[in-house]
């Protein structure tokens, strides 16, 4: 699986890496926060590295939808009750500063969007009371959402709310024109090294431990979707969440608003262009990573639905994946880690609406870092993690102990001395130990079916044919190399 935009992306430069070297500032990740943040601090004159395992855009950013929308689904209804209406409102001018500054960095650059309504539908009599309730909210947040029954959609809703003049984007084209203008002011983008850990020595200097040596940085910032670093606690106060995507030619007429539902499962649309082809992308079928046996179905279902509904070609040109993490109390964690995290910066939690929220909260840390203040950012990002006695988080760990507890049972369970189908893969039990055995390109392949992060036993995803986590979303490949999660280490051989 490859997205549309990982497939028509813009060649990005990059740097080599130097161990031993020393920075300012050191940042892991670079998907939209990570050179975002780059950007915005080499521009005050800092030594910076920008240190990404995988390439720029391989994980969230090159994989997302790519709605710039201050409106986003219930998202404001669910802060609202879980915190006030002011809370709300400074959520709102948070991702309106992240707009802004994004769309204004694209008409500087000369790099292309498009301006289009954003909505959010029902289908049901649920769905409506949801819609008002984020009507609502909306308001007393101060954003101008207006209730309608028009809409594009060619089937029956019960109402939609609408937001005008959104954008939507071509993710890696971004972050190819933010990359250019971090290595303009001497930042270094370094690919295919991977940080391992990081310790504080005498002198307020961070040794940031990597896959090829150690560097040296007087601040480090974790922008790599979950931290990466277990120290903060957040994976026990985020939920990982994979959702899918496909990318249709359209041969008709199609809605070129921005849509997304209310009711589930999921449905998100919204059009693209690409090589002179346009597209219709239709995007949902979210679910917690790890915990669906055939993830392939989720695709399947989501190409039938838009071919049934659309103008659009009887198979899809695109079909990838994305993960996204919700956190315990709605709104993303922004900030200096909590415990034993002197100078050490992470933002996470942006609950599937990273494209304002990644570069507020790029404003937010690189101010902090210089020691200047967004009056916002000071409100809404709290430094904090979420009580791990809400409601939400006690479920949702009790979830995550059920899947090691279920995993381990069923690895231990099952024995086979025969090789899966192709495309699957199956966990069965050796000398005591989960093995995950797979059949990819026909080459059967096995590995030690352990999450290094915490021992959760992973299961196979057959859509992207990767052995993924139940426990808190780290990824491998069939062959055991890590793709992204809070796991800092490959899969070991069986």
């Amino acid at each position: 699986m490859k997205s549309l935009w990982l497939d028509t992306a813009p060649v990005i430069p990059t740097d080599p890496f130097d161990p031993e070297a020393s920075y300012d500032t050191v940042v892991v990740g670079a998907g939209l926060t990570g050179l975002t943040t780059a950007a915005l601090l080499a521009r005050s004159g800092q030594r910076l590295a920008l240190l990404e395992a995988r390439t720029v855009g391989a994980v969230t950013t090159g994989n997302t939808t790519a709605k710039v929308s201050l409106l986003q689904g219930t998202q404001l209804s669910s802060i609202t009750s879980h915190h006030n209406a002011e809370t709300a409102r400074q959520y709102v001018e948070a991702n309106r500063q992240g707009q802004s500054w994004l769309l204004r960095f694209c008409d500087e650059n000369g790099i292309g969007y498009e301006v289009r309504d954003a909505y959010t539908y029902a289908t049901t009599e649920q769905g409506l009371k949801s819609l008002r309730k984020e009507h609502e909210a909306a308001q007393a947040a101060g954003l101008d959402v207006e209730f309608t029954a028009e809409t594009e959609l060619p089937f029956a809703t019960t109402g939609a709310l609408r937001l005008r003049d959104q954008a939507q984007i071509q993710p890696m084209t971004v972050l190819a024109g933010l990359a250019k203008d971090y290595r303009a002011h001497g930042g270094r983008l370094i690919e295919g090294v991977r940080v391992t850990g990081a310790r504080h020595e005498e002198g307020a200097v961070i040794k940031v431990a990597t896959s090829q040596g150690e560097v040296t940085a007087r601040h480090l910032v974790l922008a790599t979707g979950i931290p990466i670093l277990d120290r903060g606690g957040y994976f026990a106060v985020l939920k990982p969440e994979r959702s899918y995507a496909v990318a249709l030619p359209v041969t008709g007429e199609v809605p070129q608003g921005m849509y997304l539902s209310v009711d589930s499962p999921t449905r998100s649309l919204r059009t693209a262009e690409a090589d002179g082809i346009s597209y219709l992308l239709a995007g949902g079928n979210g679910h917690t990573v790890g915990r669906k046996k055939y993830t392939q179905e989720l695709v399947d279902d989501l190409v039938d639905w838009t071919v049934e509904n659309f103008a659009v070609g009887s198979a899809a040109s695109y079909a990838w994946s994305a993960q996204d993490y919700s956190p315990a109390r709605s709104l993303p964690y922004v900030g200096q880690l909590p415990v034993m995290g002197s100078n050490i910066y992470v933002a996470t939690g942006y609950n599937k609406w990273g494209m304002t929220n990644a570069v507020a909260a790029s404003l937010a840390l690189s101010a902090e870092i210089l020691g200047g203040e967004n009056p916002w950012a000071r409100e809404l990002y709290k430094p904090r993690v979420a009580p791990l006695d809400a409601a939400s988080t006690l479920r949702d760990n009790a979830e995550v102990g059920l899947s090691m507890l279920t995993g381990w049972a069923a690895g231990l369970a099952n024995s086979t001395d025969t090789a899966p189908p192709e495309g699957q893969g199956v966990v069965s039990r050796e000398n005591g130990k989960p093995v995950g055995t797979c059949t990819v390109a026909g080459e059967t392949s096995r590995v030690s079916a352990v999450c290094p992060h915490l021992k959760g036993v992973l299961n196979w995803n057959d859509a992207e044919q990767s052995w993924d986590c139940p426990l808190h979303g780290s990824r491998f490949t069939a062959k055991g190399t890590l793709l992204e999660g809070p796991a800092v280490k490959n899969l070991d051989p069986a």
